[in-house]
């Protein structure tokens, strides 16, 4: 296990997670991915910036990182719409 965490501890590692989750997100859109990779490019800078934390610290934080930018892509995306409309009246009602 000792590779494990000495992988997690560097911040390039946590980039590539972040463009293979952009590019599963591109593949297959449900803007499920897209949190992760988010969460994944503030993880490397959070490395970056702090090297040398724990290995359950990083994934805590990554999980934490992940939630928030779930919550914030979700209220972003609730304000589109699809552009669909509602008829409320039919052409055949007189």
């Amino acid at each position: 296990m000792e590779w494990w965490t000495a992988l997690l501890q560097i911040w390039w590692v946590w980039i590539c997670l972040a463009l293979v989750l952009g590019l599963i997100e591109l593949l297959a859109p449900a803007t499920i991915f897209l949190g992760f990779a988010l969460a994944a490019f503030v993880m490397a800078l959070v490395v970056f910036v702090l090297p040398g934390l724990a290995a359950p610290v990083l994934l805590a934080v990554f999980a934490f990182l992940s939630l928030v930018a779930w919550i914030v892509l979700r209220m972003a995306f609730r304000k589109q719409t699809s552009g669909a409309r509602i008829v409320t009246r039919d052409i055949n009602d007189n």
